[in-house]
């Protein structure tokens, strides 16, 4: 496929509302991963849960906003959801032999060290714009009682100029599993519940993106204070390349 052709699809891509735009199928390596390596550390190692992914939309550009307790969160959280998630990740990383092709394959995607707060959400709504959805932790660093305590207009802002919408999503129990702190793993049960989407703000005024954002806030720390989850089953993989969501 020429040049010419790529570049007049992409505009015809994006000239769609990013969250009417077909998500993009998920890669060998991405399966593979999810099969071999995060399924059982999650579901195994970690007992891990979830509830609420009737509340995942199956396509088109969507924020996923989290709270951040661990180093785990992100590839816990992409393949608990059933969809890819992007994430950006330290340029230098992607330069790592097998390890960079490994997390660009699951859809994570560079920014520099030291670039600024704009660069880094252009980079991020390029990934809306393609159909992803894309992770944000709303705190933008671990907490560690893995609450959302400082919530940034980010994961708000992102939303508000792709006009897509939000959806909070609570990881439970990562920070003890391996928080800040340095106390190493432990192997405690991690779940995940999965909110209700909250539409873009109304603008990008400064209100809108507060009140935008103190609903995730408010959303998470709710999904938190119901503890892990109780009596569930796991269920059978629903499609290739996404963890089997629990009943």
């Amino acid at each position: 496929m020429s040049g010419r052709v790529k570049r007049l699809l992409r505009r015809r891509r994006r000239a769609e509302p990013p969250a009417l735009i077909r998500t993009p199928r998920p890669s060998l390596t991405y399966r593979l991963i999810s099969y071999l390596l995060v399924f059982p550390v999650f579901r195994v190692l970690f007992r891990g849960r979830t509830a609420g992914n009737a509340n995942v939309p199956r396509e088109g550009a969507l924020v996923v906003v989290a709270n951040h307790g661990s180093h785990l969160d992100p590839p816990l959280l992409g393949h608990a959801l059933g969809r890819p998630v992007a994430f950006m990740a330290k340029a230098e990383l992607f330069r790592v032999p097998l390890l960079g092709p490994i997390i660009r394959a699951c859809g994570a995607y560079p920014v520099a060290r030291g670039a600024s707060d704009r660069e880094a959400i252009r980079t991020a709504t390029d990934r809306l714009e393609e159909g992803w959805a894309t992770g944000v932790f709303i705190d933008g660093t671990r907490q560690r009682d893995g609450r959302v305590n400082h919530p940034q207009p980010g994961a708000a802002l992102l939303a508000a100029r792709a006009g897509v919408p939000m959806l909070p999503v609570a990881i439970i129990n990562s920070n003890r599993a391996l928080g800040p702190g340095g106390q190493g793993l432990r192997l405690v049960p991690v779940h995940i519940r999965i909110g209700t989407p909250i539409p873009p703000p109304a603008s990008r005024r400064r209100p809108d993106l507060e009140a935008a954002t103190r609903a995730c806030q408010e959303q998470i720390n709710a999904l938190l204070d119901q503890g892990l989850i109780q009596g569930r089953r796991l269920a059978p993989a629903s499609r290739a390349g996404a963890l089997p969501p629990s009943p």
